[in-house]
């Protein structure tokens, strides 16, 4: 798919009047928004709408009525190109396709993106650190990555544009988008009671557990409950968020009165617990059920096939866009948030729960 795919119609006009400027294709004064319309078979309105764009990135100026805006030369930009830095949550998210995707994107429609150096869980999900580093990292707006309550909630309170993606963004008055996995968390559970299972564990990170567990993580106990299942700690079990703790954690579950299934939230954790609990003779889904609930492409040459939810990596760079020309280039606060549906996939790993479980 063409990098402009994502685009609006005005921010594709943008991309293309901007590049023929720096092209040199118009000298010193823009055709009128007329002329344009007819040369790019666009509306009016949407040449006007994508010039207005380039004003405020400083490439052009208005000069009175009846006069075409005037090109600005390099040297007398009113404006830098304003930079969007991403705050990933640990180094793994780098690899991620969709945020390559995205930074390739947000730079194709004229912005400096980078990847900011540190990480949220390199800074230790730590308030005070987080904000002290990102005093000394120069951006125009934020991109931030899964972030906890208290830190997305501080982001929102400052002038710079921010953007929090996935995360506990349902709880902040702040922009942001995440797949709606609300209806996939009531069919997982709806479907693993039909199985036959009482005994449902989920494993998710600190930040979806403290200081109270999140919207989602809420929902999944309130399924519980509403089967008739008594929640607690053993369905929400709190451990040291680390690969060790993750396997203490294991260890601990399994030891006694073990889980008939498992949702795991990441899929490098999905993959550990795989390995872990097979190491320990203990397969899915003979044994236990496991359901991941993201996808991955490692799960595309998995058999049987990973029960998983999985959703729109597209509509959710489309909103990143759309905020940038907003709120970065416009500056009009709009703190929308946006839920692309996601969809439950049973795959081969979820089974009848083991008959001496009953």
């Amino acid at each position: 798919m063409p990098k402009k795919a994502f685009l609006s119609r005005y921010e594709q006009v943008a991309v293309t009047l901007r590049d023929e400027i720096q092209k040199g294709h118009w000298k010193k004064e823009m055709p009128g928004r007329n002329t344009l319309a007819r040369e790019l078979g666009v509306n009016h309105k949407t040449v006007e709408s994508a010039m207005l764009l380039l004003e405020k990135e400083g490439l052009l100026e208005r000069q009175g009525a009846g006069r075409g805006r005037k090109i600005l030369s390099q040297g007398k930009v009113r404006r830098q190109q304003l930079q969007v830095v991403i705050l990933i949550y640990e180094k793994s998210d780098l690899k991620s396709s969709y945020l390559i995707t995205l930074e390739q994107q947000l730079q194709a429609a004229g912005y400096k993106t980078r990847f900011a150096g540190k990480t949220l869980r390199g800074l230790g999900m730590n308030l005070k650190r987080i904000t002290r580093y990102v005093a000394t990292v120069e951006a125009d707006a934020w991109i931030v990555l899964g972030g906890p309550r208290d830190v997305l909630a501080w982001f929102s309170q400052q002038p710079k544009p921010v953007f929090a993606l996935f995360g506990r963004m349902m709880e902040v008055n702040i922009a942001g988008a995440a797949p709606l996995k609300g209806p996939s968390y009531q069919l997982i559970v709806r479907r693993l009671v039909e199985l036959g299972h009482r005994r449902i564990s989920m494993l998710v990170r600190s930040e979806r557990r403290h200081p109270v567990p999140g919207l989602l993580e809420q929902r999944f106990l309130d399924q519980l409950a509403e089967h008739g299942i008594e929640s607690g700690s053993f369905n929400l079990p709190d451990w040291d968020d680390s690969p060790a703790g993750f396997h203490r954690c294991l260890d601990s579950l399994f030891e006694f009165t073990p889980p008939t299934a498992l949702i795991i939230s990441q899929p490098e954790m999905f993959v550990a617990a795989q390995q872990h609990l097979a190491l320990e003779g203990i397969y899915s889904p003979r044994d236990v059920s496991l359901i991941c609930s993201d996808a991955s492409s490692v799960f595309d040459w998995c058999q049987p096939n990973i029960a998983h939810i999985r959703w729109d990596h597209d509509a959710i760079i489309t909103r990143v866009l759309r905020w940038a020309a907003d709120q970065v280039s416009r500056g009009v606060d709009k703190r929308t948030q946006s839920f692309p549906e996601a969809e439950f996939v049973e795959g081969g790993t979820i089974g009848p729960a083991p008959k001496s479980a009953s």
